[in-house]
């Protein structure tokens, strides 16, 4: 397999026509077509369902784009790394992380990064644990940020300084509003909104005393922006960190802490014995610095 077909292929599945494709390329579309044909011939598979009229991806051809488009990304990263190299200090980190006060601290190591390297640029991807482990993992992250409880034995880490706050984000005319913090029995006969992530039910199913299935869960989110919409119409109560939603005076919405308090930690990870470029070693000695800093 060759990186040049795999762009060839990224193209006509990005244009849906091989006569668009060939144009694009500025290859001729017999040649195209062969290309991808001999592709389909060397794995026995069928990329493109083909008519007179339409091209469209096979189930097949729809898992191996997101194969190609991960390879093209790590090829194009090390050509951009190894012409660089010997010049100045740049390159692109990549880094995964999910929502939380916990990430401001390696938010500031980045602009201080870039004041000192204004040629290192940073690429950020939010997401849960899962798809951050996975992805850092796959090699499509150099970093990422996980939280407790999290397996860190397959990486390497720094412990971030701030520890998160559990709570519930409801409406302030709602039967729990003038509540200073929230008991498990409280929430017990509440509709639920709670995070999809496996970790993050357990270290709630732990907080409840193993009564997790004894909530009333109305839905499931991802990220925390939905679920505050979500609260805010009324679907129900959101199990959330603190620092995600800004209170104000107008807000429909407020935060209470649970009790007994529930908190966790962030880490910053990356894959074991893994040798990085001068940008990352450089962002992680400014990390370090600021880290110490806090303590």
């Amino acid at each position: 397999m060759e990186i040049r077909v795999l762009k060839y292929f990224l193209t006509v599945a990005q244009e849906q026509s091989f006569s668009k494709a060939a144009k694009v390329l500025n290859v001729s579309q017999p040649a195209l077509s062969k290309q991808i044909k001999d592709l389909e011939e060397e794995y026995q598979i069928t990329l493109f369902n083909r008519t007179t009229r339409s091209l469209s991806l096979t189930e097949e051809g729809r898992l191996f784009k997101e194969q190609a488009k991960q390879i093209i990304s790590l090829v194009n990263r090390t050509d951009s790394y190894l012409k660089n190299i010997n010049k100045y200090i740049s390159g692109d980190i990549y880094l995964g992380c999910s929502e939380s006060e916990a990430n401001r601290i390696v938010m500031k190591a980045i602009s201080k990064t870039q004041q000192h390297h204004p040629d290192i640029r940073f690429h950020i991807y939010s997401g849960n644990a899962q798809y951050v482990e996975e992805k850092l993992d796959q090699g499509i992250f150099d970093l990422g940020i996980v939280t407790d409880p999290a397996d860190l034995s397959k990486y390497d880490y720094l412990k971030l300084p701030t520890l998160d706050t559990w709570g519930v984000l409801m409406k302030k005319d709602s039967e729990l509003a003038h509540f200073e913090t929230i008991s498990p029995k409280d929430l017990l006969d509440k509709p639920m909104i709670i995070s999809n992530q496996e970790m993050v039910k357990n270290g709630i199913g732990g907080w409840l005393g193993g009564n997790q299935r004894a909530l009333n869960v109305v839905a499931t989110y991802n990220l925390f922006y939905n679920a505050k919409l979500m609260c805010e119409e009324n679907v129900g109560y959101v199990l959330t960190l603190k620092h995600l939603y800004n209170e104000s005076n107008d807000s429909p919405i407020c935060f209470k802490p649970l009790n007994p308090p529930l908190t966790l930690r962030s880490h910053l990870v990356w894959k074991k014995y893994k040798v990085f470029p001068k940008a990352i070693e450089i962002f992680l000695e400014i990390l370090n610095e600021e880290i110490k800093k806090s303590s």
